[in-house]
Order: structure tokens, then C-alpha cells, then sequence
């Protein structure tokens, strides 16, 4: 035990923690991928997902978070996953139009979201209840939208798949995100315009999600027909954006700080580097890949 704890630069009581490891496909646990990923980079990313919530849970036992919003939870068969999206960002209170910051949303509802590179492009995160704190396992290498949709893709599998899936989650979860991101009732008017190039990329400075999102977006509220969507797909691979689509690069970053303040936090009180990891179940400071440097406190966040 001492000998495979060392390898992961873990500590031995974190593997004898009583807990369960599940699936990236079970209903605990969701991943956000496309369906070129290799199997073997699914479970990798699994192994690292429950090595995060087992770390997470470790820290919740020493850090109590209070926070003034929450992630509720919905049963699809009852309510449209577009409905459980309006549910939230009416719960939440988030202004009229575009989300601003994704992250410092879920900071201030206790979502521990932690950003690592995935060393691959085909899966862009993955989500996992740990008892009652959620966490979000988010790619790095992401561009600023992609991440934006990804955070509220991961969202809608926490709020809706908490306790129950079928064969659609990703169609759900996809639901959730589109109407978490782009309100119909506000969006709708902007896409009844004639779609061009030019007026996506100000429609994704405006909303901070990609052109094919706002493409996507536009047909299925029946304001694009099949063959204006497929006509924009060949504009965008025809100048060659598709892949790397254009002022990405503007957009304001999404930057998760509450596992930032926990180390403040705890920093506070005393405790050295190799004392936080050790809580957290890490053999040294060095291997500590949870908790960055403090910084400032995410809003309507305490922690004690």
C-alpha cells in the first residue's frame, strides 16, 4: 500500500479512504467527449476524475463550504432539461443576457472545478457528485468558448443526472447548456437576422460561445433551415475556421478560483504547504495539483 501510494504521489490513507470509484459513464459521472476519443483516454481522464473527488472529499471534511447558491437537482422525465436551465438562472439570479462568467457562477454555488491539460482535444471535461459537493474536471487547453460551454454542459449533467440517466445525457445536458447560455426568449430575434460570418463572430463576442454553438443554436429554434446550416458549416471549413475559429482569443477568460481560496483559507489559519497537501491527501507539497496559490474570494462564498 505504502509502495502504490508513493507511485501515485498520494498518501496511503487516501487509498483506504471508504469510498467507491465510478465510471465516467455511470450515472454519478459524466464526461463531455467527442465520439472519436479512444476508450483508453476515457478511462484515464475516469481515473482522474475519482482522484480528484476523492481529494475534494478530503478537504470538504476539513473546509465547510457555505455558499448562498446551490445546484439543484431535476428529473428529466419532468422537467425539459431548457426548463431546468431558465430554473436556474432564475434560482441563481443571473442578469438578462449573456452569462459573463460561467466559473464564478459555480464558484458561488460550491462547485469545485479544477482545470488540468488532457493532453488530448477530444474530451473536453467531466463531472462527478462527491457526497454534496460537485466537481467539474475542465481541459485546459480549451479556447475561452469551448470551456464556457463545456462548464455549462457539465452543469446540466449535475442538475439533471444526479440520481437518474437514459440513453440521451448528452443530448439533455446539451439542451441545458444551449438554454443556460443562449436564453431562447432572448437570442431568438438576434438569429431570426440573416446569419452571415460576420455577424456570428459578433454574435460570439456578444455571447461568448463559439459560431457553431450560435449555428446550432439558431436550428434548433427553427430560425435556420437544415441547408442554411449546412451552407454556414462549408463557409467556416472553406476558410479554414472551423477548427480554430476566430477572436476566440477575445474573450474573457473563464477562471475558477474557489479551490484557490480554500488554500487561502486554510493558509490562514496557519498551516504550511506540505500540511495543506497532506489534508488533502497528497504525499508532498510538489505533488499538490488541486489546490493553486491563494487569491481573491469568489462572491457570496464563505468558508469555515
Amino acid at each position: 500500500m505504502d509502495r502504490l501510494a508513493a507511485a501515485l504521489g498520494i498518501t496511503p490513507s487516501l487509498l483506504t479512504r471508504s469510498t467507491r470509484i465510478e465510471g465516467g459513464l455511470a450515472v454519478g459521472a459524466h464526461m463531455r467527449r467527442r465520439a472519436t476519443a479512444r476508450p483508453g483516454a476515457w478511462r484515464e481522464l475516469e481515473a482522474q476524475l475519482n482522484m480528484v473527488r476523492l481529494h475534494a472529499s478530503r478537504l470538504m471534511d476539513e473546509v465547510m463550504v457555505r455558499a448562498d447558491l446551490h445546484v439543484p437537482a431535476f428529473d428529466p422525465i419532468d422537467i425539459p432539461p431548457s426548463s431546468a436551465a431558465r430554473m436556474v438562472r432564475a434560482q441563481w439570479r443571473l442578469p438578462v443576457g449573456p452569462v459573463h462568467s460561467v466559473a464564478t457562477w459555480l464558484d458561488a454555488a460550491g462547485v469545485i472545478v479544477v482545470e488540468q491539460d488532457f493532453g488530448s482535444s477530444r474530451v473536453d471535461g467531466l463531472s462527478q457528485w462527491s457526497d454534496s459537493t460537485a466537481v467539474i474536471l475542465l481541459n485546459s487547453a480549451l479556447p475561452t468558448d469551448r470551456k464556457r460551454l463545456t462548464l455549462a454542459h457539465e452543469l446540466g449533467h449535475l442538475a439533471l443526472h444526479s440520481s437518474y440517466a437514459d440513453e440521451d445525457v448528452e443530448g439533455q445536458a446539451n439542451e441545458f447548456a444551449a438554454e443556460f447560455l443562449m436564453p431562447a426568449i432572448e437570442i431568438a430575434p438576434m438569429l431570426r437576422q440573416r446569419l452571415t460570418l460576420e455577424r456570428l463572430v459578433n454574435l460570439k463576442r456578444h455571447w461568448g460561445v463559439s459560431m457553431q454553438s450560435l449555428i446550432e443554436r439558431a436550428h434548433g429554434l427553427g430560425t435556420l433551415t437544415s441547408t442554411q446550416r449546412s451552407t454556414l458549416y462549408k463557409a467556416l471549413s472553406a476558410r479554414g475556421i472551423r477548427s480554430h475559429e476566430p477572436v476566440s482569443g477575445e474573450l474573457v477568460p473563464e477562471v475558477p478560483r474557489l479551490t484557490q481560496h480554500i488554500s487561502e483559507s486554510l493558509t490562514k489559519r496557519g498551516l504550511s504547504a506540505t500540511e495543506i497537501a497532506e489534508i488533502a491527501g497528497y504525499a508532498s507539497a510538489e505533488a499538490n495539483t488541486l489546490l493553486p496559490m491563494p487569491s481573491q474570494q469568489p462572491q457570496h462564498l464563505q468558508l469555515v
